[in-house]
């Protein structure tokens, strides 16, 4: 009798021990489902952030400080003074967007050594404890695709005015390494770096972009 006991009693620890077990892994596995698109929201939006700071700043800072509107482009006006074509510097335009490639690539790459932390609480959406709880340790990947493309725009800019603003146009792919998953995310900036006021008309079918790659068309708004 003392022999079927005590196996009876080993039985039901057994069981009760595989329950708790599947309990927890159970528990785990809800709090992991719940709590992984949380962080990777966060995560993407931190990044997302952090990297557009670097763009724009590297762009201000190692390109925009030798670069004026007249590098550029070139207006082209008639016996009257009106513009009839604003051309761009294909020569000119084609180095800033090496540059800018080049330099963005670069601060991109210290990205690599930056560890972010997000507090168990504030991914759990908690107020009262958003600052405390287990690290996650999120990590940031550049891919090193970089696209950087010429985008222009016209805004009218008072009585028979003009503002021509010129933008590059940065796309880029970074990965967010989280645990027990990697997202891939794009990041969008778009940076104005030189603008001008035109005064009299400007009809967009003369305005040309000559020596890129696609014929930029501008816009102008308000009229």
């Amino acid at each position: 009798m003392g022999r079927r006991r005590s196996g009876i009693k080993v039985s039901n620890s057994f069981i009760v021990i595989s329950i708790v077990i599947l309990i927890l892994f159970f528990i785990v596995y809800m709090i992991e489902s719940n709590l992984k698109p949380t962080v990777t929201r966060m995560a993407e939006s931190k990044v997302n952030l952090m990297a557009n700071e670097i763009i724009n700043k590297t762009i201000y800072e190692e390109i925009l400080k030798n670069t004026k509107y007249t590098d550029i482009v070139e207006t082209h006006k008639d016996s009257d003074n009106k513009i009839t074509m604003i051309q761009a510097n294909s020569i000119e335009i084609s180095r800033l967007m090496t540059a800018t490639n080049l330099k963005i690539k670069e601060s991109l790459n210290d990205l690599s050594e930056e560890v972010l932390v997000i507090p168990l609480g504030q991914a759990l959406g908690s107020y009262l404890f958003a600052a405390h709880g287990p690290k996650i340790k999120v990590r940031i990947l550049p891919v090193g695709e970089i696209e950087v493309n010429l985008h222009q725009d016209f805004h009218e800019s008072g009585i028979n005015q003009t503002r021509h603003i010129l933008y590059l146009d940065v796309r880029t792919s970074l990965t967010v390494v989280i645990p027990l998953a990697t997202e891939k995310i794009t990041v969008l900036t778009k940076t104005p770096i030189a603008e001008t006021i035109i005064v009299g008309p400007v009809p967009s079918t003369m305005v040309r972009l000559d020596g890129l790659d696609t014929l930029l068309k501008g816009t102008i708004y308000g009229q």
